[in-house]
């Protein structure tokens, strides 16, 4: 395997040059706990899906867009990120309905060619690729489509633009699929999807070509993250600076983690009046800024720390949790039978909800938090708070301004980050320590 497109990926000293690091998982087994099977059949998944955008694209150029291919890209991508889906045969079923999918996308294509007057294209490159039915024939296909397919023949530089390009397209694809969640899309970030699955499917080997476009892509990236606010203000309102109690309370618990507010929503509306509390882990904390999440009392409030001290979390915390997104560590033998997986989120041997359904089908999960201890003893109320969004913030504009002319405000300091996994990257934790 190879795979280098997270922050955690493996630094080796170059032999000859011990001064610089050569950097990428290329063991059997990547840091995020991905193995050589998964990263391979991911690497399939994203080939079939960029011959999707192909002809998607084409089809838009004839006035005839579907934003079916856009949302089904944008899902696929998602689940190929860092700590989203570990399991092998997922991404089978996945790689086959893809296949299914651009078959749908080259009949439109062929027949609004043929209805415009034009004779349809054969297309090229990753519209050719033919993934095979068993997992030992996929992972050797998927070494001629990985991210460092071409490194001999191209060079580095060439075939590390295309993967800037491909990170930052699933980027996009992973705001747009939480956008799509709560119903909401553009033609601008469904077309800069298609033309970024489009672009890298013909095989690219022009760097300035490939420079400008992963710029083309910060653009997207944008509209994606206007439209993603969008989509969560539209569905829940604009934050609100809200205290958010960070110790247990009495009662029958769910845990959160990821980033869905779709998804948190359902299991909120699923468990209303059912004496069950809800608690949000991790990044999911912004979430209790918003007033329609806010308003349901059993939101109870967040629990534990961040993504890479989940095993020692997960383990004390007392009922279900359920992924919604990344990021998710192996589960341990402790918890194993109570956590689960919805949406792009998946492991070998954990169970799968659906909550993209309507109504959602949450009931294994309230199932067993109401068979699961829940927390059992009162501790004092210790609370942060959250909802600092741009809405709030400007709608203190005038009172900031005037603070700063008086001189009661010399500084401002944004945390932009987050500390690292290995013990001692405590980087922004220092910055607000010495604020």
């Amino acid at each position: 395997m190879f795979c280098y497109q997270c922050e955690q990926t493996d630094r080796t000293p170059q032999p000859d040059r011990p001064n610089l690091l050569s950097f990428g998982c290329a063991t059997t087994k990547g840091n995020c706990g991905k193995d050589a099977t998964t990263a391979a059949l991911q690497d399939a998944l994203v080939e079939v899906n960029l011959g999707i955008g192909q002809y998607a694209q084409r089809l838009r150029e004839l006035g005839a867009p579907d934003p079916r291919f856009a949302a089904h890209s944008a899902f696929d991508l998602f689940t190929t990120l860092t700590n989203v889906n570990f399991n092998a045969t997922r991404f089978m079923t996945l790689i086959a309905e893809a296949v299914g999918v651009r078959e749908e996308a080259k009949a439109a294509y062929e027949a609004a060619a043929r209805a415009a007057g034009r004779t349809p294209e054969t297309l090229t490159g990753a519209a050719q690729f033919m993934p095979a039915t068993k997992i030992s024939e996929v992972v050797a296909q998927a070494a001629a489509v990985g991210v460092d397919a071409g490194l001999d023949v191209l060079g580095a530089d060439i075939v590390g633009l295309r993967n800037l390009n491909l990170y930052g397209l699933k980027g996009v694809c992973a705001y747009a699929h939480h956008a799509h969640a709560l119903g909401y899309r553009t033609d601008d970030t469904d077309a800069g999807i298609e033309s970024g699955l489009a672009f890298l499917g013909a095989g690219p080997t022009d760097a300035d070509a490939l420079l400008g476009h992963a710029l083309e892509l910060g653009t997207v990236n944008f509209a994606v993250m206007e439209m993603l606010d969008a989509a969560n203000t539209g569905s829940f309102g604009d934050p609100l600076p809200t205290p958010v109690r960070v110790t247990p309370v009495v009662g029958k618990a769910i845990l959160v983690s990821g980033h869905d507010l779709h998804d948190l929503a359902a299991i909120l509306e699923a468990t209303a009046g059912t004496g069950i509390n809800v608690y949000t882990h991790g990044e999911l904390l912004p979430a209790h800024g918003y007033p329609e999440l806010h308003k349901h009392s059993h939101l109870a409030g967040n629990y534990g720390g961040a993504w890479q001290d989940q095993q020692r979390d997960f383990t004390a915390f007392p009922g279900p949790i359920v992924m919604t997104s990344n990021c998710l560590i192996e589960p341990q033998p402790a918890y194993r039978n109570r956590i689960f997986t919805t949406g792009p989120v998946g492991w070998p041997g954990i169970r799968h909800v659906t909550i993209s359904g309507d109504p959602a089908d949450l009931s294994l999960v309230v199932k067993a938090a109401q068979s699961l201890p829940g927390f059992t003893h009162e501790v004092a109320a210790e609370t942060v708070t959250t909802g600092f969004a741009h809405g709030a913030v400007l709608s203190l504009a005038d009172t900031v301004i005037e603070a700063v002319k008086a001189g009661d405000i010399s500084r401002f300091l944004l945390i932009g980050g987050c500390d690292g996994a290995a013990p001692g990257r405590n980087y922004y934790t220092d910055v607000a320590d010495h604020a």
